[in-house]
């Protein structure tokens, strides 16, 4: 038994996963303490979205299921957003139904590409809350169906439409209401389809998603200190990335009595943030943020502007006093990422110094 195609992709699954702890011991320089054990952590994150996507997802009779949060950290997460997740058939009509809560900015993208656990290779579409139309309570509905919707509200799906992801922005997660979304097959099967050759097919595809999840890191980026150019909101996008935002991407690396300062100015948009990672694209801890008052992230919501509308963030592991300050986490090297949604322009590159630390209390 244990040669047959159902546990070969099981034990490789599993195989699978000691990989991961591979490549992060391995790695060169080595890691951090911190970093060593967000490592395990996200061993267990790519593991829990790849079972609930791959494994128990259902296509036929889908279900919206979390895949970033607090203790769910992969592929860019940040503190100030929650994004839910559901396998789709191309060939089946669906009905997405929700309420936008206090929501900021919402989306839903539907994915198109291979359905083997691959990373997506394009975008079939978006819609956003410029898009949806919202009752006086916030309610909002719409069809994702292959057939023609005339003036009905929805998106058309293609041919290799694989997976819909929901994305929801709150200025204060801790207090304001997320949004609810729903969807529905409007003619599900009667029950569920089941054999060992679709578990194995589906255990698989779990793997190989977790391969490619790993594909990338640990991410270095150099010089560092820097902020990259920031990147328009693309015509196409890989993975599962937004299409209407506009990113750039940096790093720090900080003496203990050091400060990196950030300076920018921000298009007119419905958000944006700045997060601190680690080498795994994702947050430091940002759970006792309310507690310590020490920011891993910040979005533009909590930024104290300069007068002419520009902004300055600090970022350094003790506190500099400044109303801005990004808290390391202990950490003397990370990465920076920058996103704005809904821009009305591509924002400048911001510029970047070191100082010492000191020199900002003063």
């Amino acid at each position: 038994m244990a040669d047959d195609e159902l546990a070969q992709a099981f034990h490789g699954l599993l195989a699978e996963l000691a990989t991961i702890e591979a490549k992060f011991l391995a790695a060169d320089p080595p890691l951090e303490e911190p970093d060593l054990l967000d490592g395990y952590r996200l061993t267990f994150s790519l593991l829990r979205v790849a079972v609930d996507a791959y494994v128990w997802g259902d296509k036929d009779n889908p279900r919206l299921v979390d895949v970033i949060g607090p203790y769910q950290k992969w592929g860019g997460d940040n503190s100030d957003a929650f994004y839910q997740l559901a396998p789709i058939d191309p060939h089946r009509s669906y009905r997405v139904s929700g309420n936008r809560g206090d929501s900021v900015y919402l989306s839903i993208t539907v994915y198109g590409g291979p359905d083997d656990g691959h990373y997506s290779n394009r975008i079939v579409g978006t819609l956003n809350d410029r898009s949806l139309s919202f009752d006086a309570d916030g309610n909002f509905e719409f069809m994702l169906s292959p057939e023609p919707l005339g003036a009905q509200p929805g998106l058309t799906l293609d041919a290799d439409a694989v997976v819909a992801l929901t994305r929801d922005y709150l200025d204060d997660p801790d207090t304001d209401r997320r949004a609810h979304w729903k969807i529905e097959a409007v003619d599900p099967p009667p029950c569920r389809h089941d054999s060992r050759a679709d578990l194995a097919r589906r255990l698989r595809a779990a793997r190989t998603w977790i391969t490619e999840q790993c594909s990338f890191i640990p991410t270095r980026i150099s010089p560092p200190n820097e902020i990259a150019e920031p990147y328009p909101v693309p015509e196409h996008a890989y993975g599962w990335s937004a299409a209407d935002a506009a990113y750039a991407m940096g790093a720090y690396e900080l003496e203990a009595d050091e400060a990196l300062v950030i300076e920018g100015t921000s298009p007119e948009c419905v958000f944006w943030n700045l997060c601190l990672w680690n080498p795994f694209l994702h947050t430091y801890d940002y759970t006792y943020q309310r507690v310590t008052h020490a920011r891993v992230t910040i979005n533009g919501a909590h930024i104290t502007y300069e007068p002419d509308g520009s902004w300055r963030i600090v970022v350094s592991d003790s506190d500099p006093g400044h109303p801005n300050w990004v808290w390391t986490a202990g950490r003397s090297k990370g990465l920076i990422w920058l996103r704005w949604f809904l821009p009305d322009a591509t924002p400048h590159r911001p510029v970047c110094r070191v100082v010492k630390a000191a020199e900002i209390r003063a």
